[in-house]
């Protein structure tokens, strides 16, 4: 077996999570309007920053799942009946 399956289907899980996040993300974008107080300025200011963030935190997700699914390429589970390694001593 050269794919781990718990650790790829992790990452494919993180992975379409992240995108999702992100689709949702962009499809709420705030935005302001002509003639806006000066409070109405500073809440979306504070919209855009936590969208912006949110955008941030979900693009770390996508790269933890890229991650996760390469690593299950090179994981490989230790065979129960296999020998174990032994280490050499240097004859001095």
């Amino acid at each position: 077996m050269l794919v781990d399956k718990k650790i790829f289907a992790g990452g494919i899980a993180m992975l379409v999570i992240g995108i999702i996040i992100i689709i949702n993300l962009n499809a709420t974008t705030p935005v302001g309007q002509s003639g806006m107080t000066e409070e109405e300025v500073l809440d979306l200011m504070t919209k855009q920053q936590e969208h912006k963030d949110m955008n941030t935190l979900a693009g770390i997700l996508i790269g933890v799942g890229f991650m996760l699914i390469l690593i299950s390429f090179g994981a490989r589970r230790k065979r129960k009946g296999s020998p174990e390694k032994e280490e050499k001593k240097p004859i001095t």
